[in-house]
C-alpha cells in the first residue's frame, strides 16, 4: 500500500497545491447536496398533501417508518438511504396514477411517467414548484377538501353540488350580476 504524502511538501512545511484531474477528465461541479435535499423534501410532502396522505399511510405504503417520511420532508436526514427515498417516491407516485390524469397539471403528468430519473441533476421530477392540477382553481379546491375533516367532507360536496345545480338553472342575467 502506497501511502499518500500530507497536503504540505515533505521536508519544506510549504502547502502542496491541491491535486489536478488527470488530462481528458472533466472536474465535476460539487452538488449542493443540502439544498437538494430540502428541495426534495418540499417537493415529496406536497405530492403527499395533494394525493390526501398522512405521513404515517405513506411510510405504510413505501415500506419504511414514518420517522423516514419526516426526515426526508423536512431534510434532517442527508445520510438517508436512496433506497428510502425511491421507495417513498414510488408509493407517491403510485397513488398519484390513481388520480384522474385531467386533474393533473402536464408537468406533474410527465414527471410521473419519468420517475426513474430521479437525481439532484435534471430530474423527471424536478424538486421546482410545478403545479399539480392543470386548473390552479381546481388545485384549490382539492387542497380545500383535503383540509376539510373526513366526517364534513360528504356535506362540501353536497354544498358543491347544490351549488353547481343552482348555477344551471340560473338566468343569465343572474350570473352576469355575480361576474359569471
Amino acid at each position: 500500500m502506497v501511502s499518500r504524502p500530507s497536503s504540505r511538501d515533505v521536508g519544506t512545511g510549504t502547502p502542496m497545491p491541491p491535486e489536478e484531474p488527470p488530462p481528458g477528465i472533466m472536474q465535476v461541479e460539487r452538488a449542493d447536496w443540502r439544498e437538494w435535499m430540502r428541495a426534495l423534501g418540499r417537493r415529496q410532502r406536497q405530492l403527499r398533501e395533494f394525493v390526501g396522505l398522512s405521513q404515517e399511510q405513506l411510510a405504510r405504503l413505501a415500506g419504511v417508518s414514518q420517522g423516514a417520511v419526516s426526515r426526508l420532508e423536512t431534510a434532517r436526514g442527508l445520510a438517508t438511504p436512496m433506497l428510502i427515498v425511491l421507495k417513498i417516491s414510488a408509493a407517491l407516485v403510485h397513488e398519484l396514477r390513481r388520480l384522474d390524469p385531467a386533474i393533473l397539471s402536464p408537468e406533474l403528468r410527465k414527471a410521473i411517467e419519468l420517475q426513474a430519473a430521479l437525481g439532484p441533476t435534471g430530474a423527471a421530477l424536478s424538486f421546482e414548484e410545478q403545479r399539480r392540477a392543470e386548473d390552479p382553481q381546481l388545485e384549490e379546491l382539492v387542497g380545500l377538501y383535503r383540509q376539510a375533516a373526513v366526517r364534513h367532507r360528504s356535506g362540501l360536496l353536497s354544498v358543491v353540488r347544490a351549488m353547481i345545480a343552482g348555477l344551471k338553472v340560473a338566468s343569465p342575467l343572474v350570473l352576469l350580476s355575480l361576474g359569471g
